[in-house]
């Protein structure tokens, strides 16, 4: 398999933990303390980031 096919799965799970990462700096938590969430997020690519979209997040 060339290492090139693998370059935009790989951007594109960059992006998603940056959205992530971005989101979870200016959101209430809820269930977890922020730096388990952030734990989370980074090494469960990309159930972490579904789940904190979900259920991480506090109502505002």
């Amino acid at each position: 398999m060339p290492i090139a096919a693998l370059v935009p799965v790989v951007v594109a799970a960059i992006a998603w933990i940056a959205f992530c990462e971005w989101d979870l700096s200016r959101s209430e938590v809820q269930h977890m303390p922020r730096w388990a969430w952030a734990l989370v997020i980074v090494a469960s690519v990309p159930l972490g980031g579904i789940l904190w979209l979900t259920v991480g997040r506090a109502d505002e």
